[in-house]
């Protein structure tokens, strides 16, 4: 079959005991046990994420990664077939390896806290992607790299080599970040020279500002010890855009969680050319800047809201449609995921998300100082 989009990446089980009542000090009282609720089991990572948003919302997705051959790369494997029974067909199976998986805590009024176990995807490369299939594609989006060891090797040569000859077949490219352990490869590597590299191959480049911060602003990152979100302002996300765009990619957004999402894009109106063949109105994009607040809504959950918000914008570029409709939509996407424990049940479809945000959905009141 024809796939519009390629996710490919980072795949895994997310395991999502029920921990709504649990406080944030349970985690560091060794020696105790505390209750917690029912286990639900999922699939996580930034192509499952990405990937079953957008199927949600009604695009036809490809998904290129891998899992073991162990249990829960069966498990995997199932939660996509029982979403549509195409999204599983260009997910390879490892023989004798272990499949990712996290653990995902999510205590009384904290941000998730995640326990992550790479399995295959240590060993993912350029060999996982059938760039035939790509050549084939509207938009290839690529999921986390920074938990892909191979890719970012060598300061990024296979990212980079990856998104070149992706870049050179006219497909539209899309590159999602994530946030390492600081202990880890991911966490420990120079993420500038990388970016660098990579970008003038990417068209849409959409990270979270944790994720850009701990790459491109690594003093602030420290210095504002894990919440930047309370230092920003909307003339420090322009600059850090600014150097996205000098890089080389067409649309740079950050993504903002409570506060919705920044978008700022090229004043280069060459550097929309590839994506006409989107259908997109490039005068419209060219130069626009804006920020978007999320929706109200009542917090149960919030991992995968990223990757579903990133899914719903790539949703609507396909659509064709103005950057202020295509940020709006994306933020409804984000905020109706985080209405579900997992990464995705939350998500209505694309008329049904519409129809919340014309029936008079409220935005919140959130907003950054310029």
């Amino acid at each position: 079959m024809g796939y519009d989009i390629i996710v490919s990446g980072q795949l895994c089980a997310d395991l999502l005991p029920d921990t709504a009542h649990l406080p944030l000090s349970a985690l560091s009282s060794p020696g105790k046990i505390f209750e917690v609720g029912k286990l639900e089991m999922a699939t996580g990572g930034g192509v499952a994420n990405t990937g079953l948003a957008l199927n949600r919302l009604g695009v036809t997705v490809g998904l290129m990664a891998t899992v073991g051959d162990d249990m829960l790369g069966r498990v995997i494997i199932d939660f996509l077939k029982d979403e549509g029974a195409h999204l599983a067909d260009l997910v390879k199976v490892r023989p004798n390896e272990d499949s990712s998986y996290s653990v995902i805590l999510s205590p009384t009024n904290t941000d998730r806290i995640i326990l992550h176990c790479p399995g295959t995807n240590e060993q993912f490369t350029d060999a996982d992607i059938d760039f035939e299939l790509v050549s084939q594609a509207k938009i290839f989006h690529l999921g986390y790299p920074p938990l892909l060891p191979r890719l970012f090797a060598n300061e990024g040569d296979m990212l980079v080599a990856i998104y070149q000859r992706v870049y050179d077949m006219s497909v539209v490219t899309s590159l999602d970040m994530a946030l390492s352990d600081l202990a880890s490869a991911g966490g420990q590597v120079d993420w500038r020279p990388i970016i660098q590299h990579t970008l003038p191959y990417v068209d849409v480049f959409i990270p979270s500002l944790e994720e850009i911060a701990f790459m491109l602003r690594r003093a602030d990152y420290d210095r504002w010890q894990g919440r930047p979100i309370e230092h920003v302002t909307i003339s420090y996300l322009r600059k850090l855009a600014n150097d996205l765009l000098a890089m080389g990619v067409a649309i740079a957004g950050i993504k903002l969680g409570e506060y919705g999402l920044f978008l700022r894009c090229s004043e280069e109106l060459g550097r929309f050319d590839r994506l006409q063949r989107l259908g997109l109105n490039c005068r419209e994009w060219c130069g626009f800047e804006g920020v978007h607040p999320t929706f109200d809504v009542k917090l149960v959950g919030s991992v995968g809201a990223g990757d579903s918000a990133y899914g719903a914008f790539l949703a609507g570029l396909l659509r064709g449609l103005p950057p202020e409709d295509v940020v709006r939509m994306a933020c409804a996407v984000g905020a109706s995921n985080v209405e579900a424990h997992d990464a995705t049940s939350g998500i209505r479809s694309w008329d049904d998300t519409l129809a919340r945000i014309n029936a008079g959905w409220e935005t919140s009141p959130k907003q950054l100082p310029e």
